[in-house]
């Protein structure tokens, strides 16, 4: 089976709300002109990734942002995977959530490889889980969470059966790196992901500047990427802070034929 999926490499601005919601909108809208049956926009695109302020401008999940996503999902029928900033009681999270083109939640994911300088924004998510989909069964994970270092997190997905994973990002260099080739600690593990489940992967970051925080001054650099379920890179997209785009991607939808000891040995045996 394949599904199309619009990759929406967009602009997010810090603390303005309204504005990139509205750019959203236009973002969902292009997307599904394009073809695509289900986007995923960046992490923290509500408010921008790493803001001091997190605790001021999140909002609840479902609530009154989520609803406005909700609505744009079932105003232009598509499928729609965001990263949003989330507020539970006193804490924080950073989180996705996947919609149907109904309009409806049916999976969220709370982050739970928090990036150092942030620790003290965010709280750590406790769970994984996977949806059950007219695209298979999909998963979500947020940027870091696919770091090598915390792979195992994907390889947690991966032997719960998951067939395509989709995942927010806010990918952003230090200045005096913008430029430089990026992006190979992301492919390692997609690829090796993809390679080991037939696991579909799909990552989207925004673009724009980070003007808020310990990482006040990098830049946000899109160079979103699609792995397909055999481990093949199908596309990465542009880099730049100015790079903002939508891309359409065909994405193969497959089923991993191996399961728990039998999957297990496989992979013990590919590594030795």
């Amino acid at each position: 089976m394949m599904v199309r999926i619009g990759m929406v490499q967009m602009n997010v601005k810090y603390h303005c709300l309204k504005e990139n919601m509205i750019h959203a909108e236009e973002m969902i809208k292009q997307a599904k002109e394009m073809g695509a049956e289900l986007c995923v926009l960046p992490e923290c695109m509500d408010i921008g990734w790493g803001t001091p302020f997190a605790s001021q401008y999140a909002s609840r999940i479902p609530g009154e942002v989520s609803d406005v996503l909700c609505e744009f999902a079932k105003k232009y029928r598509i499928w729609v995977a965001s990263g949003l900033t989330e507020r539970d009681g006193n804490a924080v999270y950073n989180s996705a959530i996947l919609i149907s083109e109904q309009g409806r939640i049916v999976s969220k994911h709370r982050k739970i490889n928090i990036v150092t300088d942030v620790e003290k924004m965010y709280a750590v998510g406790d769970c994984l889980s996977l949806v059950d989909t007219p695209f298979g069964k999909i998963a979500l994970s947020i940027c870091a969470d696919n770091l090598i270092e915390s792979s195992c997190i994907g390889h947690s997905l991966g032997r719960m059966g998951v067939q395509l994973m989709l995942s927010p990002c806010s990918w952003a260099v230090a200045p005096e790196n913008y430029g430089r080739e990026y992006g190979d600690e992301w492919h390692e593990t997609y690829r090796e992901l993809s390679d080991s489940y037939n696991m579909a992967i799909v990552g989207v970051s925004n673009v724009g500047e980070v003007t808020f925080g310990d990482w006040k001054g990098y830049k946000a650099i899109g160079n979103s990427i699609a792995y397909d379920s055999d481990g093949t890179c199908l596309i990465s997209l542009p880099y730049g802070e100015e790079a903002e785009c939508v891309k359409i991607v065909d994405v193969s939808i497959r089923e991993c034929q191996l399961r728990g000891t039998e999957l297990a040995e496989h992979l013990y045996k590919r590594r030795v």
